[in-house]
């Protein structure tokens, strides 16, 4: 009984077993899979409709799976990942996330859950992730964070992003568990409730970001409460989605004036110059280091008078990009912040529509050294009063970049400039330059020289022989010309170069590249010109994949050689030929018939011609030949076939047979067959014996076949003239090639069924059997040994004749 209950027991277990391995089967069963991964085991399985958690290898180290409509993360789907790096899953419509569903994820080191349907923030889900170091939860719907340490254990965590439109409330304990972190990013514009001290658990903060609109608007306390908790004065601010437009929505800013904040960056900020002043007075005196302006709208009529008191002398970067003012017309100018721009190395107007600058005075950019004017409205005029008429006042400067602007003249721009004697970059890129004069004034200092995006078609001795980086891309340059000795960087990407520029004008080119032009093809040779070159971006060109070419490219792929293709082997796409195009250069296999054709066709002939002659041969040895010629010979006798029959049939055909028989034989046996000498006169060849054939008309072909006809057309002739055809057969006739033929002819005429012949008559001259007869002529085999024939009888003197 002991043994049946533990039998039992045995069964039961077993049952339950299989009916859980099969609802896991079955879920498995049930998932999609994406075999989207490349070899460095990265899976993008984004966009591609799911909604349940695909399988995929599960040696991947990153999965990428936002934007599908995933609802929901069970407790299985992420089961065996345990070396997967980073999963995003962002942009999807996740409502539920299984406690345990991270739990295998021991390696996870980012974790991106924004913008899903999220109402609660689990720790759970966070538990077993150790190694984590950046997370994002942003814009999902929970209102509330703090309640529990959801953060707790992450110890490793770097970089955090929380809140969005439904987040208003920040308890006390939202950090807890965090111990130190590089950035932190928190969208609270509909903040209403802030627990003091929420934030400040962090140190050290290596750079916040913070979203306050809704704070700044209506509860100026809970957001000063706010910066109070992240302000330090090596920890960037940048705060975004700020309306600022009165004295009192500044006052915020007194806790970081307080707290002596070094760097402060705006985005999406809405300002009226009212409300800079007063801003301006509040930092008054903090030694701001940084002040970034981004995306701006200003409005207002430019009154600025009562900020020039202020001091801020520490600003050493003043950026302000893509600014819009609105009611410009009434806008006075912003000549009265000038003062802003007394001590700052670098300083930057960008997408703001300035049209000039004026030249300032000694005491203004006296310590300038990189000055960014870039997708503005300058001129050339207006960039001559900029730039003080090139009179060198901006002594110091390094960088400048004037791209994006309507600039025509290229010897404008050399001749301002030549007098900065500091000056190593210039980037006078996507202006309106067409023409290269032969030669222009630069600063012996000039380093790296960029003039991509113009609309230049020839280069000349104007560019600067100390140039270390050109960039001319996206011109319409078709080749290039002019040495650069210095020269380490070239860039020609998007012209219309059809082949490599000459490596022996650039004597230390360490790289180039030459991508999107109508090179063809390049090679070796072309490479070893360039005595220094590491580096080569030639990737998309139209090539023409000739064998050379994909030998030469495909070995530089693998590593042969001193350069490197750096634009990755999938940009190489060949053009030509056409059953060719579209292949990776990297892919194609060419044959030898393509790749050697002279070789090939050479081999080809002389295997043709030994195979042909290898062929003769062996048709002679086979006879094949006389098979084709009695083919001919049977097709010609087929033809005329029925009327031959016809005159056979006709009772009254008679008259028209000459002959009583045709006679064949060997010159051999004339001696055995007529009587007297060999001679051929008429009454010697009719003395043949034995008697009763003498009375008999005889065809013969020394006498009666007409001179000059075709063989088979006497044969032919002879034959339909005659009522029977006699074969005189010996060991010569076999041999002779003239009976021998003769007798081809007869066998397909005479003895094929259709043809309508009488029998021949076969006499043998000597002892001869079937076996003797050549194997081609078969039915005059089948015939001896199905026919009776007649055995010449040799007299004594025509034996005396054979000994003598």
């Amino acid at each position: 009984m002991g043994q049946l209950s533990s039998l039992h027991h045995f069964l039961f277990l077993l049952f339950l077993f299989s009916l859980c391995w099969g609802q896991r089967t079955n879920q498995d069963t049930g998932r999609p899979s994406c075999n989207r991964c490349d070899r460095r085991l990265s899976c993008d399985c984004s966009r591609g409709g799911f909604t349940r958690v695909p399988m995929v290898t599960d040696r991947a180290l990153t999965l990428d799976l936002s934007f599908n409509n995933i609802t929901e993360v069970t407790d299985v789907d992420l089961t065996g990942h345990e070396q997967l790096r980073a999963l995003s899953l962002h942009g999807n419509r996740l409502v539920v996330i299984d406690p345990s569903a991270f739990n295998s994820l021991w390696s996870l080191e980012e974790l991106d859950l924004s913008d899903n349907q999220l109402t609660a923030l689990d720790p759970r889900w966070f538990s077993k992730l150790g190694a984590l170091q950046q997370l994002n939860l942003l814009n999902n719907p929970y209102s509330c964070i703090g309640s529990a340490p959801v953060f707790d254990g992450l110890v490793r965590l770097r970089r955090l992003a929380f809140g969005g439109p439904a987040l208003r409330e920040i308890q006390r304990g939202a950090l807890s568990g965090v111990s130190q972190l590089e950035e932190l990013t928190v969208h609270a514009n509909n903040l209403t409730r802030y627990e003091s001290g929420a934030l400040a658990y962090v140190w050290p903060l290596g750079r916040v970001t913070l979203s306050l609109h809704g704070p700044f608007l209506t509860d100026r306390a809970l957001a000063s409460s706010v910066l109070a908790d992240v302000s330090y004065p090596e920890t960037p601010m940048v705060l975004e989605d700020l309306y600022l437009i009165g004295n009192e929505s500044v006052k915020p800013f007194y806790e970081t004036a307080k707290r002596r904040v070094r760097y402060i960056t705006f985005r999406n900020l809405f300002i009226s110059d009212e409300t800079i002043v007063r801003l301006l007075v509040v930092v008054n005196g903090v030694p701001v280091i940084s002040f970034i302006v981004d995306n701006v709208t200003l409005t207002g009529e430019g009154r600025w008078e009562r900020a020039n008191w202020t001091d801020h002398r520490a600003v050493d970067e003043f950026v302000v990009r893509n600014v819009v003012v609105l009611d410009v017309f009434k806008f006075v100018s912003f000549l009265q912040l000038q003062f802003l721009l007394q001590y700052p190395r670098k300083v930057s107007v960008i997408n703001s529509k300035a049209f000039v600058l004026p030249c300032p005075t000694s005491s203004l950019l006296m310590n300038l050294q990189y000055f960014d004017l870039s997708d503005n409205l300058l001129t050339d005029m207006t960039l001559t009063e900029t730039l003080c008429n090139g009179n060198g006042t901006l002594k110091d400067l390094r960088v400048l970049n004037v791209s994006g602007n309507a600039l025509k003249s290229l010897s404008t721009v050399s001749r301002l400039v030549t007098k900065l004697r500091k000056l190593t970059h210039l980037d006078i890129s996507r202006t309106d330059y067409s023409f290269m004069p032969q030669s222009c004034p630069w600063p012996s200092t000039l380093r790296h020289l960029n003039i991509s995006g113009a609309k230049l078609t020839t280069v000349t001795p104007c560019l600067p022989t100390t140039l270390e980086v050109l960039d001319l891309s996206n011109n319409d340059l078709k080749d290039f010309t002019v040495a650069l000795p210095s020269l380490r960087e070239l860039h020609l990407s998007g012209n219309k170069f059809l082949r490599l520029p000459p490596g022996n004008l650039f004597l230390n080119l360490q790289a180039l590249t030459i991508q999107s032009n109508t090179l063809n093809m390049f090679d070796r040779s072309d490479l070893q010109s360039y005595k220094r070159l590491s580096n080569l971006q030639a990737g998309q060109n139209k090539f023409v994949c000739s064998c050379d070419f994909v030998a030469f490219l495909q070995s530089t792929i693998k590593g042969d050689g001193d350069v490197q293709l750096t634009d990755g082997e999938e940009s190489y796409v060949c053009d030509s030929p056409l059953y060719l195009q579209g292949e990776q250069v990297g892919q194609v296999h060419l044959s030898v018939v393509v790749c050697h054709r002279v070789l090939f066709v050479s081999v080809s002939c002389g295997v043709a011609l030994f195979v042909g002659v290898l062929l003769c041969i062996l048709l002679w040895r086979l006879h094949a030949f006389w098979y084709i010629k009695m083919t001919w010979a049977w097709l010609k006798a087929k033809h005329s076939s029925r009327r031959r029959q016809r005159l056979r049939d006709d009772p009254s055909s008679d008259a028209l047979l000459t002959f009583d028989a045709f006679v064949s034989y060997s010159e051999r046996d004339e001696h055995h067959l007529f009587s007297g000498s060999c001679s051929h006169s008429e009454a010697g060849e009719n003395s043949m014996n034995p008697r009763p054939l003498q009375p008999l008309t005889l065809c013969l072909h020394k006498r009666d076949f007409l001179p000059g006809q075709w063989i088979v057309d006497n044969i032919m002739s002879a034959m339909e003239r005659s009522r029977r055809t006699v074969f005189i057969l010996s060991e010569n006739f076999v041999q002779s090639d003239w009976c021998r033929y003769e007798l081809d002819f007869s066998h397909f005429w005479l003895f094929d069924g259709d043809a309508g012949g009488d029998p021949a008559i076969l006499i043998l001259l000597e002892p001869l059997s079937k076996d003797d007869i050549p194997k081609r002529f078969c039915k005059l085999r089948k015939l001896m040994s199905s026919t009776t024939y007649l055995e010449w009888r040799m007299t004594e003197r025509e034996r005396d004749g054979e000994k003598e």
